[in-house]
């Protein structure tokens, strides 16, 4: 049977497996208001839409008045 001969340090271990991994890049939808790019399920943080309804108001809106 085999046996190790020595401890395998957990940086070797990590550096070792970490060869086999890949980030994904994230994924995008198009905005339905404004058609930028944004997170799936989120508030689109260029018109402050979600689910076709206002949630967050343009900050320039909000000064001119």
């Amino acid at each position: 049977m085999a046996v190790p001969k020595g401890k395998v340090s957990k940086e070797r271990r990590n550096t070792r497996n970490s060869a086999n991994f890949k980030a994904a890049a994230p994924t995008l939808v198009e905005c339905p208001k404004c058609h930028e790019l944004k997170k799936p399920h989120t508030v689109c943080k260029n018109c402050g839409t979600y689910k076709n309804k206002t949630v967050v108001e343009d900050k320039k809106d909000s000064k001119k008045q």
